[in-house]
Formats: structure tokens, C-alpha cells, sequence
């Protein structure tokens, strides 16, 4: 994982905006947000769910940010960008490390995004890939404990 630059950021913002935003306009208040994270966690195989947790005041044009075990929310988001967040979770590490908008965070945005907004996977990396963006190989989590 990388800590440097982050090369991909603004052009993952644009495409954001043109493949993700106009096909998901349900919002979601911060308070409601820990449960679905959560929920989430749990259902990719994941423990220890990153805290939600208010964004300070002076951060007047963020509406999201996070890292393994926090992630900061306005008092209101859009689903996806709590599924944006929850991939920069995912794809960081305790001691800081992040992919930042690389390949590896991108893999994981678009399992999300998928899996829970219903988006055409292929659609989604197909677009990516127009739009300049690395995405790192197919995403795959750990499954839960079967109990055998």
C-alpha cells in the first residue's frame, strides 16, 4: 500500500459523479450510519467495524473521510458515499497505510457498489477504465466462519 500522492483522486471524484451519484439518491443521516456499517462488515466477513463519528466543524466542504477505524460523516450523506468511506476503511490499515483512491480502494468501492446499490459491476469498471481510472483485480473478502 501506498501513503505518497494520490494520483487517481480528482479523476475519481469526476467519475463519481457522472457512473455512481446519478443512480443512488438515497441519503443517509449519520445517526443511522453505525448499524449499516455494521451490518455491512459483518455480511463481507469482516470484524471490528470502523466508528462513525461526526466531522469537525472546520471541515465545511467534506462530506466523508475515513480510515481503518474511523469514519467521519456530515450530518447527512448520499448511500454512496458511505459505501465510498467504507471502502477507504477497508483498504486501510491500523497504522495508517492507504491505497487512497488507487486500484486497490477502487476494487473495493466497486464490490460495494455493486453489491449493495445493485450497479453493474462491469458497468462500473468498464466506466473506470474510460475515465483514466486503475482498478485493481476482481475484490474478494474473506467469508464468514461456517461453523464447520
Amino acid at each position: 500500500m501506498k501513503t505518497g500522492r494520490d494520483h487517481q483522486r480528482g479523476r475519481l471524484y469526476t467519475w463519481e459523479q457522472q457512473a455512481v451519484a446519478p443512480h443512488d439518491g438515497t441519503v443517509i443521516m449519520r445517526d443511522q450510519a453505525q448499524g449499516m456499517v455494521d451490518a455491512i462488515w459483518a455480511d463481507i466477513g469482516l470484524r471490528y467495524p470502523p466508528k462513525i463519528a461526526a466531522l469537525p466543524a472546520q471541515a465545511k466542504t467534506l462530506i466523508g473521510r475515513a480510515d481503518r477505524l474511523t469514519i467521519e460523516l456530515a450530518p447527512r450523506v448520499p448511500s454512496w458515499c458511505l459505501l465510498h468511506e467504507l471502502a477507504h476503511s477497508i483498504t486501510s490499515t491500523v497504522e495508517g497505510e492507504s491505497d487512497g483512491h488507487g486500484a486497490q480502494f477502487l476494487a473495493a468501492y466497486v464490490f460495494l457498489l455493486a453489491r449493495y446499490l445493485r450497479l453493474d459491476q462491469h458497468k462500473l469498471r468498464a466506466s473506470a477504465g474510460r475515465a483514466g481510472l486503475a482498478v485493481g483485480s476482481e475484490f474478494c473478502v474473506s467469508q464468514p466462519d461456517s461453523g464447520l
